[in-house]
């Protein structure tokens, strides 16, 4: 059996459809659907099972999980950016993946989990996912930090060479629609230019960057979903990796490839940023790609404007949009 935790979620459910696609209905999926609409995630998908995360974890302790586990795919967590409960944060980020990733260590059971480019922080240490260079690594968020804190009990405990950690930048992509305001700029744009045929971006306040012009790494989560299966059929492969395209490109960039997709004219709007925001905000970010080609993993990233045209012709303009 394969474990997905946050298998109703954004990466999760695709990382589910990944494993249908190659024939797989061996998974449980592990999860708190809660109000959201997170639900419609799986519609489309097949699986044995559902079990609510807090009762996954009672059977993790009491070491009475009622099947064989192949593998634990790790990518239930709150993702959002803003969020300012760090107590909450702590227990469902942090611990959360410390008492399950000790369970699939202590009996010989694959583990990969999602960390975060989040925590990069302002990227003043730059983007490279050397272990060395982990411990140095300051979020600028609790998110980011709740991320940070796990990548370090993997490596003081020397796991990095039995797990494997992931650093996903900037994922956009199907089965995002539940994520409020966490959801893709790819996805408001495409939203926007329905509605008004305009697309809103944050002005600018550094003068090395003009008006749209912040970068980011964005990746297209069927990208990522192939990474993690090479590393579900190569379970030799330990390590903490980045995930991205490593080629930053432009907020006005993505825009553009939306527009194009869409087959209209261009036209943005360049808006002031939120009160608070500002210190919090990311200029640029790029993933450095090296260790994860130099563990041998074989997947090539797409161009922003194929997996743009991907998502919004093959997904967002369909009367079924979920993968």
């Amino acid at each position: 059996m394969i474990v997905v935790t946050g298998g109703a979620g954004f990466i999760g459910s695709a990382f589910v459809w990944k494993l249908n696609q190659q024939g797989i209905e061996d998974i449980v999926i592990v999860d708190r659907l809660g109000s959201s609409e997170k639900w419609k995630n799986l519609v489309n998908r097949r699986y044995i099972e559902y079990i609510h995360k807090d009762d996954f974890l009672q059977m993790i302790y009491a070491d009475q999980v009622p099947f064989v586990t192949r593998a634990v795919v790790h990518l239930g967590a709150c993702s959002s950016t803003t969020e300012r409960d760090a107590d909450y944060l702590w227990r469902n980020n942090y611990l959360y993946s410390c008492r399950l990733a000790d369970w699939c260590v202590r009996n010989g059971i694959r583990f990969i989990y999602a960390s975060s480019a989040a925590t990069y922080g302002d990227g003043a240490q730059g983007f490279s996912d050397d272990d060395a260079v982990t411990p140095a690594l300051k979020p600028i968020n609790m998110y980011g930090y709740s991320k940070q804190v796990f990548d370090l009990w993997v490596l003081k405990r020397r796991l990095e060479t039995t797990v494997a950690g992931l650093k996903f930048f900037n994922v956009f992509g199907p089965n995002e629609y539940h994520k409020g305001d966490m959801r893709s700029v790819v996805h408001k744009a495409w939203g926007q230019i329905e509605a008004t045929g305009t697309v809103r971006l944050f002005k600018s306040r550094r003068a090395a960057y003009v008006d749209g012009g912040q970068l980011r790494d964005f990746v297209y989560v069927k990208d990522c979903v192939e990474v993690m299966w090479w590393l579900l059929e190569n379970p030799g492969v330990g390590g903490i990796f980045n995930v991205g395209t490593g080629k930053a490109r432009t907020w006005n960039d993505l825009a553009r490839a939306a527009f194009a997709a869409m087959g209209i004219e261009e036209r943005i709007e360049y808006i002031d940023m939120p009160p608070g925001l500002e210190e919090q905000y990311q200029y640029f970010t790029e993933a450095r790609m090296d260790k994860l080609s130099a563990a041998g993993c074989p997947v090539t990233f797409r161009p922003l404007e194929d997996s743009v045209r991907d998502y919004i012709t093959g997904h967002l303009r369909q009367p079924d949009p979920y993968l």
